[in-house]
């Protein structure tokens, strides 16, 4: 029987009953971690423990770390990481190697705790009127060099035990508005946009997990990414990208509507799941009925991206940190 249609998160630090009784009834694919769900390292094991008990699987936990602003761990509990734009201008000619080391040692913070998937990479390209929201957490401006840091990020991640989620698809770095608070627009005819925005996509599209970004094409279709059919089309035909689809926050006021009519437009539109955050109690519920179950081509490449998933290889941290220590100069972490 198929799952959930959803990514759900927790309110605090452990379940509540109500959210031990509604994950057990929604069984959502997996779940996000949230600043607000992380104390010590023990609590968040506990917290992915009762995650998993609720649903009764070894179901996915994923998390935003990217290091720099968006991190959700920091120290003790990690490293307190650059910027990624800014990892990549420290570390110039030994970038690919350099990123790989950094995701590899943030794979192994992320399972020591019990996650094991992160929303990285990021393949939106940095342009100069990027928003600031988006722009220093990019890996450069031009398409195959942000595809080889891409593809060097998913490496350390997956070797380290972790599912990558690229993100945002496809393409958010054209975006002057941030989609937390409002509607980007994108009015690039579909031809510069194959050539540029969709190239790091293209290149990696045989990675398990996907994010859309909530953005309007508007040479393609004038509904946002996450809720358009033609620019979901778009991502499987032209992009060429089967892995399973996951929307960016179903929340986010770039997308109108009460969060249960969100959430059905985007599984309408051809998204396999819905992240649904910084929802009550009523809205996860009344998301996870709009979504449903999964259908059987989501349920089926949800299979093949859990295949993906193994135990960590071993790694010599002090070795690897000793190595993008030396790569970068000594100038490793923030701060």
């Amino acid at each position: 029987m198929s799952c959930g249609a959803t990514i759900l998160d927790a309110e605090g630090l452990r379940l509540s009953a109500d959210e031990k009784a509604l994950f057990r009834d929604a069984d959502p694919f997996g779940f996000i971690l949230f600043g607000r769900n992380i104390d010590t390292a023990d609590q968040v094991r506990a917290l992915c423990s009762d995650f998993r008990e609720a649903v009764g699987r070894d179901c996915i936990i994923t998390i935003d770390q990217e290091g720099g602003r968006v991190q959700r761990l920091r120290p003790p509990l990690a490293r307190n990481w650059l910027p990624p734009l800014d990892h990549v201008a420290r570390a110039g000619e030994n970038a690919e190697r350099a990123m790989y080391l950094r995701y590899r040692l943030i794979a192994s913070e992320l399972r020591d705790l019990g996650i094991d998937s992160n929303c990285a990479p990021m393949l939106d390209l940095a342009r100069d009127h990027t928003h600031a929201f988006l722009r220093n957490r990019c890996y450069g401006s031009a398409p195959e060099t942000v595809a080889r840091l891409g593809r060097t990020v998913a490496d350390g991640l997956l070797e380290g035990g972790v599912l990558p989620v690229v993100k945002h698809m496809p393409g958010h770095g054209r975006a002057t508005l941030d989609s937390h608070h409002d509607l980007p627009h994108v009015s690039s005819s579909s031809e510069d946009l194959d050539d540029t925005d969709f190239t790091p996509f293209r290149i990696l599209n045989d990675l398990p997990l996907g994010m859309t970004a909530h953005i309007v094409l508007d040479q393609i279709d004038p509904r946002p990414a996450t809720i358009s059919p033609v620019v979901m089309e778009l991502i499987r035909e032209r992009i060429g990208f089967q892995g399973l689809i996951m929307t960016d926050d179903i929340s986010m006021k770039a997308l109108a509507g009460t969060i249960a009519e969100k959430t059905a437009k985007a599984i309408a539109a051809g998204c396999d799941i819905a992240l649904v955050c910084n929802q009550t109690l009523k809205d996860r519920e009344a998301a996870a009925q709009a979504a449903g179950r999964m259908t059987g081509p989501a349920q089926a490449r949800a299979e093949r991206a859990l295949a993906v998933r193994h135990p960590p290889a071993e790694l010599d941290i002090t070795a690897a940190e000793a190595e993008l220590s030396r790569l970068m100069g000594g100038q490793v972490y923030d701060g």
